[in-house]
């Protein structure tokens, strides 16, 4: 955290249908990553700031719960409308804050504005069963109803799409909402609630904060905070789940990764390189469905690490907003040390480094984030840069004698988030599928991140909680059943006894 500075412009919250400045005295730096220059401050909020987003969302919540699902939809679809016209200025603010290409950028934009889409049907998705005369004169309809406050905590590396893995569903469904996004990227999330302002949501439907741990344990424990979605690290998932289930909330909170590809002899090599070097570098490596690690079985091994080693040298790496660039700088000037000292982890620990990234000179970003693509061969599980999520430009290659010993590999791992398999033979792939212990799979696809009519999620320790992330989860998630059994006696009838009824 740091002091004011009257230099840098402050980012306001988002309360009750306006920006409004926070009372916090503490701030954290929102830098360019490309120029490493501190371009503007993010209030990290305190209990009071989030007393306020809250008691905004309570008052809220009644109206908007009642207003007709159609009528929320027709708000919506202007949302998305204004979204369309406005994804380039979307796309250039978290390029700015983030760093990622303003191609990468434009392309989680739209994936976000495809939720939004998903729930434009909320009237038909919200539609209950019906049951006629399950007993004598009696009917049964099943409800789905909104649950009050919902709050979204979000990671930096997508400050549109993430949060609206969340927000649109949830106010879809006829719940308020509070979001509180990464202090390193406010900006978009601002942009967003003027979006929704302008196509008329109404005030205290969709709310703002920022700040770190102090914000988000207050939202975790507020007894008026109904349901919690986070995306981020596992050890802070972990913390959120345990957090917010302990005070009596529903909760979604979608960990960490080591997402494989097992390559098999069998698969087209140039196709598959190239598919790997996406995957592997795009946003240089800070997505969770990043693949970070290939296993390549039988034979594939040496003519596929010549390939991504000749790939990965080729790319552009320099601002995201400049033109022919491939990969942009990491997030802060810590978390490139980071990355760059489990980079000398692993040559200590023996592991061929065929690429070095570090030490990457880019003309005119001297005092930037970046760090090149960096490849790694003949890695073993031991290692910690297999073990751990390192979340930066960094692909270790792994042996495998057989595909059984592939999928062992890939099964004993701790993180189940996402894996792919590169092959020709459809029985493999079926095979495949059907063992891996992976909550998403992509065949001859390296990131297998479902449409929004899907849900998002993963197993293991990459997802705590029951429900994943938008789609019919979303929805499940953001509501609670409720059945309602209706009798119309035309006369006065027998008191029921103290026997269990049977309505028959």
């Amino acid at each position: 955290a740091v002091t004011q500075s009257a230099a840098l412009p402050q980012v306001p919250l988002w309360i009750d249908g306006r920006p409004q400045p926070a009372s916090a005295q503490r701030f954290g730096e929102v830098f360019d990553p490309a120029r490493g220059a501190a371009i503007r401050l993010t209030p990290l909020c305190e209990a009071q700031d989030v007393e306020r987003a809250v008691s905004a969302a309570v008052r809220a919540f009644p109206a908007w719960r009642d207003t007709p699902s159609l009528r929320r939809a027709r708000i919506l679809m202007r949302f998305r409308e204004l979204l369309e016209a406005d994804k380039e200025n979307l796309a250039r603010l978290v390029s700015e804050e983030h760093g990622k290409t303003l191609e990468d950028a434009m392309g989680s934009v739209t994936r976000g504005i495809e939720v939004v889409e998903f729930v434009l049907g909320i009237p038909h998705l919200l539609k209950g069963e019906f049951a006629e005369n399950v007993g004598s004169g009696v009917d049964c309809v099943s409800l789905r109803q909104p649950l009050g406050v919902c709050a979204g905590i979000t990671p930096f590396n997508f400050p549109v799409m993430v949060p609206m893995w969340m927000f649109p569903v949830a106010i879809a469904c006829g719940n308020t909402f509070v979001l509180k996004p990464s202090e390193k990227v406010p900006s978009a999330s601002l942009r967003m609630a003027e979006l929704l302002n302008e196509a008329g949501l109404p005030p205290g439907v969709f709310n703002v904060l920022h700040g770190d741990r102090v914000v988000v344990d207050a939202l975790l424990t507020h007894p008026l905070v109904k349901a919690v979605s986070f995306v981020g690290s596992t050890p802070v998932a972990r913390h959120v789940y345990e957090t917010g289930t302990r005070a009596g909330k529903r909760v979604q909170a979608l960990g960490g990764a080591k997402n494989h590809a097992v390559v098999l002899t069998d698969a087209d090599l140039d196709f598959t390189a190239d598919a790997l070097i996406g995957a592997a570098y795009g946003s240089a490596g800070e997505r969770c469905m990043a693949i970070s690690a290939v296993v390549a079985v039988g034979t594939a091994g040496d003519a596929l690490v010549a390939r991504l080693k000749s790939k990965a040298a080729a790319i552009r790496v320099g601002p995201g907003c400049a033109p022919g660039v491939g990969m942009g700088p990491v997030i802060s000037a810590p978390h490139r040390a980071k990355v760059a000292g489990y980079v000398a982890q692993g040559v200590k620990e023996g592991a061929e480094l065929v690429l070095d990234g570090r030490g990457l000179s880019v003309p005119g970003g001297e005092q930037g984030f970046f760090l090149g693509p960096t490849l790694f061969d003949r890695v073993r599980p031991e290692m910690a840069i297999y073990r751990d999520e390192i979340f930066g430009p960094v692909l270790v290659v792994l042996r495998a004698a057989t595909l059984a010993e592939a999928i062992a590999l890939v099964n004993a791992n701790p993180y189940g988030n996402g894996t792919a398999i590169f092959t020709r033979d459809g029985g493999t792939a079926r095979r495949f599928q059907n063992e891996v212990e992976v909550g998403m799979v992509g065949i001859n696809v390296p990131i297998p991140v479902p449409m929004a009519f899907f849900s998002f999620g993963g197993w293991k320790a990459s997802l705590f909680g029951d429900l994943h992330v938008h789609g019919p989860d979303g929805v499940r998630f953001y509501t609670r059943g409720k059945v309602v059994t209706t009798r119309w006696p035309e006369v006065a009838s027998t008191a029921p006894g103290l026997n269990m009824p049977t309505l028959g």
